[in-house]
């Protein structure tokens, strides 16, 4: 940790993230074939992200229905404006990983695309 760090929690924050976390979001009746489009397209242009099962009901904190993706911060410049372009409609959660503080990452750290979804607080405690 630099003098930086040490002074302000946010830098500090910053200096410990270890990757990234996305979160595609669809409803399994409706949106799902877009959600399986846009998966494809992330495992073509992106190899190196880790993409993660479906969930086709609420898990965790997500309150709806979503597949994961863990990146490394260096793919990060590509990858997020990826999704911003190629999303199709579908709600994506953006948060860093490794900063220790999981409610944060997932509020007020939070990048959110289309549609901000509720997120379930006691599964973030």
């Amino acid at each position: 940790m630099n003098d930086i760090s040490a002074r302000d929690p946010a830098q500090a924050a910053l200096e410990s993230i270890s990757g990234w976390h996305a979160h595609i979001y669809y409803d399994p009746r409706a949106t799902r074939d877009r959600a399986e489009r846009l998966r494809a397209k992330i495992a073509a242009a992106f190899p190196d992200a880790v993409i993660g099962r479906w969930h086709d009901a609420p898990v965790g904190p997500h309150t709806r229905a979503m597949f994961q993706l863990l990146f490394e911060p260096a793919l990060f410049a590509r990858l997020v404006p990826f999704l911003a372009f190629h999303r199709d409609g579908l709600a994506v959660l953006v948060h860093a990983d490794g900063t220790g503080d999981g409610r944060k990452a997932h509020t007020d750290q939070a990048i959110w695309m289309g549609e901000v979804l509720p997120v379930n607080f006691r599964n973030l405690d």
